[in-house]
């Protein structure tokens, strides 16, 4: 009798002892696999296909020889315009350059570098400033402007004219509160495509007071000397 416990203790030690190699041996396998899986970045995952990104955060990339824009009008007197060009953020809250009334940026329609960004306070600032500031703006320089707020209490004849040099359709329009963005170049022997304007009307508006924001992009010509 006790030999014959002495065998089947003996043969479940021995089975015992079969199971947890198997399971020692299975899972060290797993984990090196899956250590060596996560080293390499391998996941089981589907991936995703990432879209290209395009310069501004544009739905769609520019041709040779065109610069990549978009600009955005502010929200009410809340969130305020942002101006991108070629990439290149030069107007927004987040730099601290933006303000109520317009908010215009310079740039060089050859090389696409910036010259000169302003904000001009167009419910109680001084008129004058925006008008010398268009008056000296340079033969081949494009003009990209964002309303924000309030952009046409102070507005006279005078500038009005300034934008429709520059190939404004809509600047003789422009009313209390409207929101307005334009893109344009002196020197332009045309309308420019690139403006919208929208209304400050009680019936429409988003806001309380203020009509929705405008937002607007595409791809404008370099200037070829």
């Amino acid at each position: 009798m006790r030999v014959a416990g002495m065998i089947r203790y003996m043969a479940l030690l021995i089975t015992l002892l079969g199971i947890w190699f198997i399971m020692q041996t299975y899972f060290d396998h797993r984990w090196k696999a899956i250590s060596l899986r996560s080293w390499l970045g391998v996941t089981d995952k589907p991936r995703s296909k990432q879209l290209p990104r395009h310069k501004c955060g544009n739905q769609k990339s520019c041709s040779q020889n065109y610069f990549a824009f978009k600009i955005v009008s502010g929200a009410a007197n809340v969130v305020g315009p942002s101006i991108c060009f070629d990439g290149t953020v030069l107007m927004s809250s987040v730099k601290n350059n933006v303000g109520r009334g317009l908010n215009i940026a310079l740039v060089n329609g050859t090389s696409g570098q910036l010259l000169k960004a302003d904000t001009f306070d167009m419910y109680s600032g001084d008129i004058n400033k925006l008008d010398t500031f268009l008056r000296e703006i340079k033969h081949g320089t494009i003009v990209l402007s964002a309303s924000y707020d309030d952009a046409a209490t102070k507005m006279n004849d005078q500038v009005r004219a300034h934008f429709v040099k520059l190939g404004s359709s809509y600047v003789n329009q422009l009313g209390f509160r409207d929101n307005w963005v334009f893109l344009g170049a002196k020197g332009l022997m045309n309308k420019s495509p690139f403006e919208e304007h929208i209304k400050n009307a009680r019936e429409t508006n988003k806001y309380d007071g203020w009509p929705e924001l405008l937002e607007m992009e595409g791809c404008v010509p370099r200037k070829m000397d």
